[in-house]
């Protein structure tokens, strides 16, 4: 004999049942929900492959020259871009090489520190990537060969047309 208290019980369960079902079904298609949302409002995007991608406009109107310097101060380092300068159009993609060279007979880290010219230009300067992000160690005699990718990005004042990006190397301590 079923009392009215099991077939609550019964119909209390079948409930759950179903909530927890719905709840698990939920969980599973918020992923794809979230997904999308952060696609259309450009929040956390990991569906984008390279940041060069989102903003590719080349400015083919304009040419700016882009003036390569190196120095050091207090190494026994040559240091030297490959090519001292190029002619470019704002917003397109420049591979650069600088050579250094280690003098000395014993192993030195270094670190190189960029400055730009005009001062401003670090705002339109974007660097993918760069020697500069990270000490450099040299063993006596080593020469290498370091890449600089970046852009300078369209919207770079219109009365800028030759710009200078230097690098000096300083000696890290405990070298």
């Amino acid at each position: 004999m079923i009392t009215s208290k099991s077939k609550a019980n019964v119909l209390m369960l079948k409930k759950l049942l179903i909530f927890t079902l719905v709840m698990f079904v939920f969980g599973y298609a918020l992923v794809p929900f979230y997904e999308k949302f952060c696609e259309v409002t450009g929040i956390n995007n990991l569906l984008q492959a390279d940041v060069r991608v989102k903003d590719n406009w080349v400015d083919e109107e304009r040419w700016i020259t882009v003036q390569f310097d190196a120095n050091t101060r207090g190494l026994p380092w040559q240091f030297k871009p490959l090519q001292t300068s190029a002619r470019i159009h704002p917003g397109e993609p420049v591979n650069v090489m600088y050579e250094i060279t280690n003098d000395s007979d014993r192993e030195i880290n270094g670190q190189a520190i960029p400055s730009y010219s005009p001062r401003f230009l670090d705002k339109y300067l974007k660097k993918f990537e760069c020697f500069c992000f990270t000490k450099q160690v040299l063993k006596p005699n080593e020469t290498r060969q370091m890449p600089v990718q970046f852009v300078i990005e369209p919207n770079l004042p219109t009365d800028i047309d030759t710009v200078t990006i230097s690098y000096t190397f300083f000696e890290l301590p405990g070298s």
